[in-house]
């Protein structure tokens, strides 16, 4: 399997997958001449996409297409709930949808896919798990808990996407309204760091070998704030083999094959 992080962050997600000879994007929340030159930028072709698969209505994951796809003509994969919300924003895309159930199982090319529910404030949010029969990824971004089913996901993989949101201290300093930050500390929300690496720890298991942090504020958390509290954690539990990357909302992340 095959992993490129586009963008992370509140400004835009786009996440390459790649396993069992297909190609897929999960979310696309940049602009389609942003998506095109960042998968440019990673020596991915645009036209080796073969489908874009949704977590959620919201804009900064579903930005960028309905233009993406007037030029590539790619499979569309979201549960009903978000499909309904995305087509508000893009109706063209109404008659497009290959609709799955949340909690569900199905294909794409040689991609098994598991869509799982999490907490947020949207239509019908879902993580994700890849499966290309000889590794295991986990997705699960944009979520304001952790929850018994996200433990048992994170526990069957080889490697996991988690947020990684916010430091908790620097949200509630922020200038930012009281609603939003109650908001995002919800139960509905963003993970925390400290969030995010007791999660990590209560799922682990001998063959994780790989994590990426995403979803990072700009404006309330740091990279080595999000890195340092991931590290701290997996050293306590005895697993400072783990890989840690920390996701970019700028900057492509680099290709890996695992």
């Amino acid at each position: 399997m095959e992993v490129c992080v586009l963008a992370s962050g509140s400004k835009g997600n786009c996440i390459y997958v790649a396993g069992g000879g297909t190609a897929l994007l999960v979310d696309a929340g940049l602009s389609a001449r942003e998506m095109v030159a960042r998968l440019q930028a990673a020596g991915i072709a645009p036209e080796s996409i073969q489908a874009v698969l949704f977590t959620h209505d919201h804009v900064d994951h579903y930005r960028g297409i309905e233009v993406f796809r007037r030029k590539f003509p790619v499979r569309l994969f979201a549960n009903e709930g978000t499909a309904a919300g995305i087509e508000q924003s893009c109706p063209k895309l109404a008659s497009e949808w290959e609709i799955f159930e949340t909690s569900s199982s199905f294909e794409i090319g040689g991609l098994h896919v598991e869509a799982f529910t999490v907490p947020h404030d949207a239509a019908d949010p879902v993580g994700f798990v890849f499966d290309d029969g000889a590794a295991r990824l986990c997705l699960a971004t944009d979520l304001g808990q952790a929850t018994p089913l996200i433990r048992a996901k994170l526990a069957q993989c080889h490697a996991a996407i988690l947020e990684s949101n916010h430091d908790y201290d620097m949200l509630m300093q922020s200038e930012r309204p009281w609603p939003l930050k109650t908001r995002i500390a919800g139960r509905s929300g963003h993970l925390s760091n400290e969030d995010a690496a007791a999660l990590i720890c209560a799922a682990l298991s001998e063959q994780l070998h790989t994590l990426w942090l995403a979803h990072l504020s700009e404006e309330c958390n740091t990279p080595a704030l999000a890195l340092n509290t991931m590290r701290q954690a997996l050293r306590a539990a005895g697993r400072e083999d783990v890989r840690i990357e920390v996701m970019s909302q700028t900057r492509v992340s680099a290709r890996l094959v695992f």
